[in-house]
């Protein structure tokens, strides 16, 4: 149904006009849907057990898509017949945790670790039909299966034993026995001829624990040569078709400079470094017969945050160094709770090409990222996009020839309060692409953001933005130019108290007086963080500092302030959640005279939950109106409420606090549901920001949470306000 109030002018939209200077359109991948395995539980299922997509493939005709769901042990399969509207295909029970898969045809060859201990590994490796679900085949396997490839022409599979360590053993230093290697077995007319089985040896390579390598991915090139990444012994070996070893060599080192290596400080500051940082890849990749990619996650010691590309003769003709990650920064995907691990964790690595172009495809585990290189030229890749993904890609199938690349996204957020587990599709195609919305590229210095909230627009049509708690030791306002596409930050500004960073803030709301800032902080009283509002000058200094009166910290809770805007001389604050003395879906619409100093409410209505909580979250004045963002905790799914409301200004007459409190009605603007799903993802919960220009055009941001628990993702879109 059309809503009278709106038109819709989405800045995204503006982006598919994009073409090459020739005449013909531009190509690229735009996210087109993402599946909740959860749906892949039958009816009746309890859909409060974890379910994570690992690694993935497709059948032949690439239409199923099959991936390994190790808590559930299961194989999970998606309908992708309409892949912009993919179908749960139902989950596959197996006696055992699957590992990884292969699909040859329509047979799924699948590692299952059957492991007692880490002493007595086990395993086996299944042939099952994907079709009705039956073994066809099942071989026995010297030890615990990790990653399984399957060879070019279908011939047969290799799957690398790791025979994992135990990390609470010896602080997880190996050597630890019994040693990993790599095995291949004959596939038969879609079968696994058991009796095929040869074993590589691949002890006494590496340099690092030469008694025990502990295999953890594996490729094949169009030659049958299986690459074999060692990941805790930094190794890489190229293993024929008949075991023998064609190379093997060190994974080597990387100086890193221009990183965040300090865990947890609240506070996005690149100027460490670490040098002699050892490679440790955890997947790899043939890009063609000579050449390979792996990325490099770390594991023990290492983690260099990038990706390679080695000759198999071990020649570096490639490394990415920090720049991935610097990508990842500009564009608010840097977890920044990982400084002092991985950073970004680079886990996975696929190739593949699309209409003449040869492409890798990096993902980043912790950024939650997919990087796409073009590799015309194996020894110069040029970074052509960065795809948002779901939370903790691990692994990635292409299908060429139906223009499309699928990520599984393995973090069921379930616990956490964050998103469940998903599977998402790209499509390669005409049009320019639509993600990221927001970056700092450009900027004088390497810039992170992320973990917006509260949003303001000033007359000349720029926004500014704060972050919440999140970076707590570096408070910050960025001036955004949404102008551009992507909007581009084109200023951070530092909230400082005595030239200092302005600790204990929670900024969530933003509003302007002249040329200087308010700033609504959330309180919350068992970290000493108080309620307030903070004038800020325009060079960020703390200029006054207005705590909340006895009538209000009397039955505050720690939901408090989430948006600011101003009135004439008063400051409307909005309260995220009914307080004390609220009665039950009602919350304060706070009043704050400047001139007179008086304090007053009045009481807003929102929805009741279908599940979880709803709140406020922003509140901006633009015309005869106030604008109010009211959203649920929901993500993707499960949720319901994230819309626009507005409220006259002529209601908002404040009461007196302490006694009742008049209720303002409220008209329904916009139900963003439709918007947060637009890019093919899932509906994101924080609807944080909204900035209103002069000319009626509204913005909306979503806050991210510093890519904790999170995707990274941040929407930042607009829409025009009907008269």
């Amino acid at each position: 149904m059309t809503n009278p109030l709106l038109c819709m002018t989405s800045a995204l939209a503006l982006m598919a006009g994009a073409a090459y200077a020739d005449g013909h359109a531009a190509k690229n991948f735009n996210r087109i849907a993402s599946f909740p395995v959860v749906t892949n539980m039958a009816e009746g299922e309890d859909t409060t057990r974890e379910s994570s997509p690992e690694i993935i493939d497709v059948t032949a005709d690439g239409m199923t898509l099959v991936y390994t769901d190790s808590p559930l042990e299961a194989l999970g399969l998606v309908d992708i017949t309409d892949p912009a509207n993919p179908q749960p295909g139902g989950n596959i029970a197996l006696e055992g945790e699957p590992t990884s898969v292969a699909v040859i045809g329509s047979t799924a060859f699948v590692g299952i670790n059957t492991s007692e201990s880490f002493t007595n590994p086990s395993g086996k490796m299944l042939a099952i039909d994907v079709g009705d679900g039956s073994v066809i085949a099942s071989c026995d396997l010297v030890g615990q299966p990790d990653s399984v490839a399957k060879a070019p022409d279908g011939s047969f599979v290799a799957v690398a034993i790791e025979n994992e360590r135990d990390e609470d053993l010896n602080d997880g230093v190996i050597p630890q026995l019994p040693a990993g290697s790599l095995q291949m077995i004959n596939v038969v007319d879609g079968s696994l001829d058991c009796d095929s089985i040869a074993t590589a040896d691949l002890t006494g390579l590496a340099d690092v624990a030469p008694t025990d390598p502990e295999p953890e991915y594996v490729s094949i090139n169009g030659l049958g040569e299986t690459v074999v990444t060692l990941q805790e012994n930094n190794h890489m070996v190229v293993v024929a078709r008949d075991g023998s070893i064609v190379s093997h060599f060190s994974a080597g080192a990387v100086d890193l400079e221009g990183i965040d290596a300090t865990d947890e400080r609240g506070a996005l500051i690149f100027t460490e470094s670490q040098m002699g940082r050892l490679r440790e890849p955890d997947a790899v990749t043939w890009i063609d017969d000579e050449h390979f990619a792996t990325a490099n996650e770390g594991d023990y010691e290492g983690g260099s945050r990038g990706w390679t590309i080695f000759r198999k003769d071990g020649r570096v003709v490639y490394e990415s160094g920090v720049s991935f990650e610097h990508a990842m920064i500009q564009i608010g995907h840097y977890p920044d709770k990982r400084s002092d691990a991985k950073g970004v964790e680079p886990e996975s690595v696929t190739a593949a090409t699309f209409d003449g172009t040869p492409f890798v495809f990096v993902g980043s585990e912790r950024g939650s990222i997919v990087g796409v290189y073009d590799v015309t030229d194996p020894e110069a890749p040029v970074l052509t996009q960065m795809l948002p993904s779901g939370i903790g890609p691990e692994g990635y199938v292409t299908v060429p020839e139906r223009n499309l690349l699928v990520s599984a996204n393995e973090v069921d957020g379930l616990e956490d309060g964050a998103a469940r587990a998903h599977v998402m599709l790209f499509e390669y195609g005409e049009g320019a692409a639509v993600y990221p919305h927001l970056t700092s590229e450009g900027m004088d210095e390497l810039t992170g953001w992320g973990a917006l909230s509260g949003m303001v627009a000033d007359e000349d049509g720029m926004i500014y933005a704060v972050s919440d708690s999140f970076y707590g030791y570096q408070p910050r306002i960025f001036k955004i130019d949404p102008s551009q596409t992507p909007a581009r930050i084109i200023e951070a500004i530092d909230v400082t108290r005595a030239g200092r960073p302005a600790q204990k803030l929670d900024m969530e709301g933003i509003a302007l007086d002249g040329d200087a800032f308010w700033i609504a902080s959330e309180g919350r009283t068992d970290r000493v963080i108080p309620h307030a509002i903070y004038k800020v000058e325009a060079d960020g200094s703390i200029d006054e500092e207005i705590g909340l009166p006895p009538e209000l910290m009397a039955v505050e809770r720690r939901f408090g302030f989430e948006g600011i805007t101003k009135v004439g001389d008063t400051l409307w604050m909005a309260v995220q959640r009914e307080w004390k003395d609220d009665p039950a879906n009602h919350v304060k619409l706070v009043a704050y005279n400047l001139e007179t100093e008086e304090w007053g409410a009045v009481h807003y209505p929102k929805a009741e939950p279908a599940q979880g909580w709803v709140g406020l979250s922003e509140i901006v004045a633009h015309g005869d109106h106030v604008y109010i963002v009211e959203r649920d905790n929901q993500h993707g799914i499960e949720a319901v409420t994230k819309k626009v409301y507005r409220v006259p200004l002529a209601e908002m007459v404040a009461a007196p606090l302490g006694g009742e409190l008049p209720v303002v009605t409220k008209e329904e603007v916009r139900d963003l549901i439709p918007d947060l799903t637009s890019t093919g993802g899932y509906v994101l919960d924080k609807v944080e920001g909204l900035a209103i220009t002069t000319d009626g055009t509204a913005w909306i941001s979503t806050d991210n949470d510093g890519v904790d628990d999170h995707s990274g993702e941040t929407m930042f879109y607009s829409f025009e306000l009907a008269d």
